[in-house]
């Protein structure tokens, strides 16, 4: 078999697996222990389900204090990502560039030496929003690569 390895985002909380039955309405069977140790999980598309304790504490984490490998893909997946200190207002986000190109403002067409309408293609990137709510390409920094301080930004 392939190996797999997953990053999705969900909603979670504790429950056991007596409570997970009692709460789905459902009578517990007599080779489950009701008081097993888990999660209530919910999915983005709204589906619940039950997770062992062990198995819910090896695939997810906590999105406050993530890695940067984790936080790089939330972002692809559109969500706002920061570095916990940052300054109020400041996070990073995936811009999916414009591999078929798009058409170049006057601007562009002056710095890059190409006709006004011309298309540009760009590859995707990283942008920050600023304090000041300007806006940057950006690079992360070794320390910002290293950090286990990511968090999402709603």
């Amino acid at each position: 078999m392939k190996k797999y390895v997953g990053t999705k985002m969900i909603e979670a909380r504790p429950m056991d697996r007596g409570e997970y039955n009692r709460y789905r309405g459902w009578t517990i069977p007599e080779d489950e222990n009701p008081a097993d140790e888990g999660y209530l999980v919910k999915y983005s598309d709204g589906y619940e389900s039950w997770s062992p304790k062990k198995q819910f504490e090896e695939a997810y984490r906590d999105c406050m204090g993530m890695n940067f490998g984790i936080a790089l893909e939330l972002s692809k997946k559109g969500v706002r990502v920061a570095r916990e200190n940052w300054n109020r207002g400041m996070f990073v986000v995936y811009q999916k560039g414009y591999p078929q190109g798009i058409p170049c403002n006057k601007q562009t067409a002056e710095a890059w030496g190409m006709d006004e309408g011309d298309l540009f293609v760009c590859n995707p990137y990283l942008q920050s929003r600023l304090e000041d709510g300007s806006h940057s390409m950006w690079i992360p920094s070794m320390d910002d690569i290293l950090a286990d301080d990511w968090v999402i930004v709603e």
